[in-house]
């Protein structure tokens, strides 16, 4: 093997580019990494509260960015998304691998799971082809112990020739090396001479002759050794982009020697497993045959067909005990110590002040956005509680679980990762739906994402549940989200065996090991939410509270002759079916923008002459209209958001349409049947 490299390989480009980059004292770092390696981790720990999130330039993938400032040294740090190879099989290895070749960073910090070395390195072996110098960070050393393994960092760094950092993310051990390991690739570029991975010999002369036929036509900043691996391995785009750089005479000599050896692609991958063999041949030391894990004891449980399922319920149940055990009472706390004074201050001081200033500040505003503001306990709980079962490795169990049930949707538990997302947000669950190879199977997921009752839409029932059914409201809380998951897997029933015709795909899904927590990365997942929040109640919310405020209280003389009382009495028909005035209407209807806006409009419908929301709804709202009202918003159609991009990614009017007419039909035909039910039965009318 040669250790410095082939002549094809553009050595000089790595050696001069990061010393022109270290004179202006920046650096351009990418943080690479296969899924589940602790990577986000280790980028939070870098870049604390600097990070920013957006999308890659023309693609829904989210991009992480973040500063790191070191010894004068500045390091803008681009977190990659997780991808196993660097084969263009999804978007997440095209932006990958567009972003190490067309920006070309200085660095590439490569995290690899220390207890699962031998199928992280695969990804090195890719990397180590191009033209970027890398140091690879061995994270979850200590659960590698844990498993009885022990893996010797500087014997593996002498094989590599490449720097090589053991790290312990979870508890901040060995992020500094990193860094220092990184500032002295950057002084010294000479550090970086790896051993490359070679193809296997039978295809060996033949990818000497793919290269020199190509070589001259390919872009100088790619490897041409590179290009010609990936023709060898059938990369559809790779092939699409050297058909047209080169002429019609290459092109011909290239595709008839693909056509010779399409077996080329075997001896590509048994080459790099072959090298991968040799790397840790000396550098892990294995538990003895036959001790059980770790891992394996705590997977007896979490992914058994029972109590794998009685679990995953048991964590769902907890996380409501929380909610409404601890959660409420704050938020209530807040209601009554901060809302409230707050409106009787404003009272206070603007008294000779325009009435309408004072009815604008306290029943617009502090009625409306104040309100949901109110609501950060709640959302703080559920966001911590997601993180925590993330970051733990626990929620490729509950997947791994769900799988069976998956498949009477004609999904599989793959699925339930998006879906399980959508308690978060629906938005997330709908683009997370791209991880599903089929498209029948990702437009099934994105079309059920909806159903699955998101934070917002917990928060009201969170906050409404209590004032209607005091008690009872864990109960029906509990009642509400069952059903909606019932809903769920009826309409994914009905939809796989008409729309989608009963089709199947197989599951194959990683399960990491399980590891400590990180508080510092759970801590950040918690503050972007709840911050993303806080935002969407200083715009959105606050822009609609006024909105409805306006509307309520003109063209006056009160509520009931307002341009609001109007349109809401004009579906009146629509509301007496399912028990409701035209302010719970309106409310409903005000939830299309968010979900919070039904607690903002009805706190400015229903607050006034000193009497709160909470007294003033149960005073006037029965509970089986009570009832009907939650049923509906449980089931109504997303917020705007959600619609917008259940079109990105469907990228057709038609489908995204046909997902809200249904939601709106299910939503509308459940209130009615409940209140209805509730009448019949004389139930809290």
């Amino acid at each position: 093997m040669n250790r410095k490299g082939t002549a094809s390989e553009p050595s000089s480009n790595v050696d001069s580019t990061p010393v022109s980059k270290l004179r202006t004292k920046t650096a351009v770092v990418g943080l690479a990494g296969q899924p589940n390696v602790g990577k986000s981790t280790i980028f939070n720990l870098l870049t604390g509260l600097s990070q920013h999130v957006g999308n890659w330039p023309g693609k829904t993938v989210e991009r992480k960015e973040g500063k790191c400032e070191r010894n004068g040294l500045q390091l803008r740090i681009v977190d990659l998304p997780g991808t196993y190879s660097l084969t263009a099989n999804s978007i997440e290895e095209r932006v990958a691998r567009d972003f190490i070749l067309n920006e070309q960073p200085d660095v590439i910090i490569m995290v690899a799971d220390a207890s699962a070395l031998e199928r992280n390195l695969y990804l090195l072996a890719e990397l180590l082809v191009l033209p970027v110098p890398v140091v690879l960070a061995l994270n979850m050393m200590d659960v590698a112990e844990q498993e009885g393994l022990h893996v010797e960092d500087h014997v593996l760094e002498a094989a590599l020739g490449i720097p090589v950092v053991p790290v312990v993310a979870s508890k901040n051990q060995g992020v500094s090396g990193l860094i220092d390991a990184v500032e002295r690739l950057l002084e010294d570029p000479a550090l970086f001479h790896p051993t490359r991975p070679e193809i296997a010999e039978p295809h060996r002369q033949v990818l000497e002759t793919m290269q020199s036929l190509i070589g001259r036509h390919v872009p100088e900043i790619i490897p041409a050794e590179w290009v010609a691996l990936k023709l060898l391995e059938g990369d559809g785009e790779i092939t699409e982009k050297v058909r047209s750089w080169v002429t019609p005479e290459v092109w011909s000599e290239v595709e008839a020697l693909l056509k010779v050896h399409e077996d080329a692609i075997l001896d590509v991958a048994s080459g790099r497993y072959e090298w991968i063999s040799r790397m840790v041949r000396a550098a892990i030391t294995r538990p003895p045959i036959g001790q059980i894990s770790f891992t394996d004891r705590l997977d007896k449980i979490a992914v058994h067909p029972l109590w794998g399922l009685l679990l995953l319920l048991a964590m769902f149940g907890a996380v409501f005990w929380v909610t409404f055990s601890v959660a409420a009472p704050i938020q209530n706390w807040l209601d009554v110590n901060v809302i409230e004074q707050l409106s009787g201050w404003l009272k206070m001081e603007f008294a000779n002040g325009p009435v309408w200033l004072v009815g604008l500040l306290t029943d617009g505003l502090l009625s409306g956005a104040g309100l949901v503001v109110t609501f950060l306990p709640i959302l703080v709980i559920f966001f911590a509680v997601l993180g925590l079962l993330e970051d733990t490795g626990y929620l490729a169990r509950a997947a791994y679980v769900m799988d069976r049930f998956m498949h009477l949707l004609g999904l599989h538990g793959k699925s339930f990762l998006p879906l399980f997302l959508g308690f978060g947000c629906n938005v997330p669950a709908v683009m997370g739906a791209r991880v599903i190879e089929s498209r029948s199977g990702r437009l099934l997921t994105i079309l059920l994402a909806p159903f699955v009752p998101c934070s917002a839409r917990l928060v009201v029932l969170a906050f409404l549940a209590p004032v209607f059914f005091g008690q009872h409201a864990m109960a029906v809380a509990w009642g509400l989200v069952a059903l909606n998951i019932l809903v769920l897997a009826a309409v994914g029933i009905v939809l796989n065996r008409t729309l989608f015709r009963g089709q199947h795909v197989v599951f194959i899904m990683e399960l990491p090991l399980y590891h400590v927590p990180n508080v510092r990365t759970i801590g950040l997942f918690v503050w972007n939410n709840t911050w993303a929040f806080v935002r969407k109640a200083g715009t959105i919310i606050l822009f609609f509270s006024i909105i409805v405020w306006m509307l309520s209280n003109y063209p006056g003389p009160d509520v009931e002759q307002s341009y609001l009382a109007r349109f809401g009495q004009s579906l009146a028909p629509l509301g007496q079916l399912m028990g409701m005035d035209w302010r719970l209407i309106v409310a409903l209807l005000s939830s299309f923008i968010a979900k919070e806006n039904a607690i903002a409009t009805l706190g400015i419908l229903y607050a006034g002459d000193g009497v709160g929301l909470v007294d003033s709804m149960a005073l006037v709202v029965s509970p089986a209209t009570a009832l009907a009202f939650l049923t509906t918003t449980m089931l109504f159609i997303p917020c705007v958001a959600t619609i917008a991009v259940m079109h990105q990614e469907t990228r057709s009017w038609r489908w995204t349409l046909f997902g809200v007419v249904l939601l709106l039909v299910i939503a509308l035909s459940a209130g009615v049947i409940v209140y209805q039910g509730a009448r019949w039965f004389g139930i809290g009318v």
